[in-house]
């Protein structure tokens, strides 16, 4: 029982880890949420993919910054506002019903304020 839940840890984080590596490909795809569930599932049963992820020279420091700190950089708050807004012009052009658009909206609207209420930490140190 025990390794079958270490091997689901494995996985996801692999998985996870892969959804992270498009992210890097694709515009509009985030790597660096993806790298921060694929670290925290490799914690759970992949140390040494979690000790990587923590130590990597690009994105290491942003991980690690979430963990201690809860922080999300200024570019990284702009770049995520622009995505939801963009995403919810997209919405209200859609065919879907006025309730969904106005939940969705809402929701939408409650990501950014806490967004923008986390702490600040540059990625430069």
């Amino acid at each position: 029982m025990r390794g079958t839940i270490k091997l689901f840890w494995r996985v996801l984080a692999l998985c996870l880890v892969g959804v992270g590596l498009v992210g890097v490909i694709l515009p509009g795809l985030p790597t660096v949420v993806f790298l921060l569930m694929a670290a925290w599932c490799a914690g759970k049963g992949w140390p040494e993919l979690e000790e990587w992820l923590l130590n990597h020279p690009n994105y290491g420091l942003a991980i690690r910054n979430w963990r201690e700190f809860g922080s999300v950089p200024r570019k990284a708050k702009v770049l995520a506002s622009v995505m939801i807004s963009s995403s919810c012009m997209l919405l209200w052009l859609s065919g879907l019903d006025y309730y969904i658009k106005l939940s969705l909206s809402i929701v939408l609207g409650f990501v950014v304020v806490w967004l923008w209420c986390r702490p600040e930490l540059s990625l430069d140190s």
